[in-house]
């Protein structure tokens, strides 16, 4: 780097962490190294000096057809340009052609709702949930992320320290993501670990259980899927006991195809929370489901509504830009997921062949277009299993060396990483080549 690219670099760091805490405006994105990015298009992102990079990372994974996707923007720039506006007041033309549309292609969704983030819609399904059961309880898993929302916001990356040996069947302790919160005291929540149907009996025998919440794939702590027969027994457990099966599909949502990771699972859940790559990046999100629930936010009696209010909720901005998106994947779905798929197995087979020339103990976990490298001899099943036998240091190092050649998988342990629309045959195989470099 030259000396004025480096000065460039440092007073944009600098002028960021004087009038932002931490100099970021999610702590997410707190990693080291800290590169001031400045443009995105297709599958390359550009920093502030210029240098580009083949990116991996999609902002943690809306960019489902790569950035700045002329479609979806132009879809947008009609939307100011036919000077829709936020009202306030009543419904939209295009508010309604989303939710129908959703409505019509979603085995899933019978009603949805639009939101502006993941967390607030994982949080109103959480509210619903106990509007409809009259029960307080719910559980989530260990090493799933469910939102920022003040009883979800826990137990995702933990030490065993912190929270013990595996348990099953049975709970582990509440580990809050950040202070501030009164999740500890309340104990309405109830941690489990993914792929443990025995341990939601176990908590539903001892408390009035709302809910079960959960990413069908836990997403935030790399690719663990589920083992066979878990979702649909989660779906099972739910019609016995009770409970509302929530999926949370903000990471998995339309990234495995129009219908989310439950139609490949064949698991209609009765509520389920969509994001990032229905808009291509753009803000909104969406919770949906079985009209009986959904129905719940307009209820007769107010005092059986959970209340639902946003000011920016269903703007025209991200309502156009979801509408496009989800336009596109219903008319042309088939070409760009079979062509994502053929480069998540082009992925796969060039970093596992780089992984075993080199003698090294590896997997690549996978789910179409995410997929996410462990330096253990088996993909993990759950938590426990991943914080055992992965090598976390070793992982993020390898990470800062591709970044350094180009590729920026986000440097963050287990990460997943995500291919786009937009990428071809030749961004894979460079992206492979640097690996073989990198990696020791």
């Amino acid at each position: 780097m030259s000396a004025k690219a480096r000065k460039y670099r440092t007073r944009v760091l600098e002028m960021s962490h004087r009038f932002i805490p931490g100099g970021v405006s999610s702590i997410n994105r707190m990693v080291s190294p800290s590169i001031p990015f400045d443009r995105g298009e297709g599958a390359y992102i550009w920093d502030s000096n210029g240098k580009k990079y083949i990116d991996f990372h999609a902002a943690f994974a809306p960019y489902l057809l790569g950035h700045n996707n002329e479609d979806v923007n132009n879809a947008v720039i009609k939307i100011i340009g036919d000077k829709k506006s936020l009202f306030g007041s009543g419904p939209t033309d295009i508010e309604g052609e989303l939710a129908s549309l959703l409505c019509n292609e979603v085995e899933s969704l019978e009603k949805v709702t639009f939101l502006n983030t993941g967390s607030e819609a994982t949080a109103l399904a959480i509210k619903i949930s106990r509007a409809v059961t009259y029960r307080d309880h719910f559980i989530v898993v260990q090493g799933g992320y469910n939102g920022n929302s003040d009883e979800l916001a826990c137990n995702v990356f933990n030490s065993l320290e912190e929270i013990g040996p595996r348990v099953s069947p049975g709970e582990y302790p509440i580990r809050p993501l950040g202070v501030g919160t009164v999740i500890e005291r309340q104990r309405f929540v109830h941690v489990v670990n993914f792929n443990d149907l025995e341990s939601i009996r176990y908590v539903c025998k001892r408390y009035p259980v709302a809910a079960v919440i959960t990413e069908p794939v836990l997403q935030n702590i790399g690719v663990v899927l589920p083992k066979e027969g878990y979702l649909k027994g989660l779906r099972a457990l739910a019609d016995e006991l009770g409970f509302l099966l929530i999926l949370d599909e903000v990471k998995t949502g339309f990234r495995q195809g129009l219908g989310g990771y439950a139609s490949i699972a064949e698991v209609v859940p009765d509520l389920v929370t969509y994001g990032k790559a229905v808009a291509n990046g753009y803000p909104i999100a969406m919770l949906g489901g079985k009209a009986k629930y959904m129905d719940q936010i307009a209820a007769e009696d107010p005092k059986k509504r959970p209340l639902v209010a946003g000011t920016y909720n269903g703007h025209p901005v991200g309502v156009a830009a979801a509408l496009a998106t989800v336009t596109l994947l219903k008319e042309c779905g088939a070409e760009i997921y079979d062509h994502l798929e053929k480069l998540g197995q082009l992925a796969e087979q060039g970093i596992m062949e780089v992984l075993s020339a080199k003698g090294i103990p590896a997997v690549i976990a996978r789910q179409g277009s995410a997929f996410s490298f462990y330096l253990m001899d088996h993909c993990p099943t759950d938590f426990h299993d991943l914080v055992l036998h992965h090598e976390f240091h070793r992982d993020v190092e390898f990470r800062r060396k591709l970044i350094e050649e180009g590729v920026y998988f986000v440097p963050v342990a287990t990460k997943q990483c995500s291919i786009s629309a937009a990428h071809r045959e030749q961004d894979i195989e460079s992206m492979i080549d640097k690996f073989k470099k990198c990696i020791s």
